[in-house]
């Protein structure tokens, strides 16, 4: 695995719609900028090589440091990859929807649920939005959210873009019923 860089994000909403938010809602984010395992190689038929190298190591790398930046017990989480212009989509999938990366995100949080997850390939400085979850029980909708995160110079093209995100809480003030509430008011 070779890292280029890594990138820590930490947001803190102190007001909401003009009210307080106590403790203030926090989400941090942490992206390792690494090298495509397949750049290069064309059509790659069978990508286990490329995973059993890389993402139990990401996971390792990432999760520590995305707790320690959340500084706080994670409610939630997500993940996300952006694969280079030379790469595919394929690629940033093959390292984030496996155990091997998600357990590595998943166990120090005491989290049940599967990560939610976003990928795409976009040039460097494309955006991509991290969905946001519940760490047990995907239906609860104070914590569905969404963060939108981007590096300038990432990924080149032969580079993925890997996120990893974390939340304290829910969304700042959330209001809404319970999953499925709206059903049982249904005309």
């Amino acid at each position: 695995m070779v890292v280029r860089k890594i990138v820590t994000l930490v947001e803190e909403i102190h007001l909401e719609g003009g009210r307080p938010v106590a403790p203030a809602a926090r989400i941090a984010v942490v992206a390792a900028v690494v090298r495509n395992p397949w750049a290069g190689q064309g059509f790659v038929d069978d990508l286990g090589p490329g995973i059993d190298a890389n993402a139990s190591d990401l996971g390792e790398l990432l999760a520590p440091q995305v707790l320690d930046a959340l500084g706080a017990p994670a409610e939630a989480f997500g993940k996300a990859a952006i694969v280079g212009l030379d790469g595919e989509i394929e690629h940033g999938s093959a390292i984030i929807h496996n155990l091997r990366f998600g357990n590595r995100v998943r166990d120090p949080v005491d989290g049940t649920s599967l990560l939610p997850a976003a990928e795409k390939r976009g040039a460097a400085g494309a955006p991509i939005d991290i969905a946001i979850k519940h760490k047990h029980d995907h239906s609860v909708r104070s914590h569905h959210q969404t963060f939108e995160v981007r590096i300038a110079d990432a990924p080149r093209a032969d580079e993925i873009v890997i996120w990893v995100a974390l939340a304290a809480s829910g969304r700042p003030l959330s209001r809404l019923g319970e999953f499925g509430s709206e059903l049982a008011t249904a005309p």
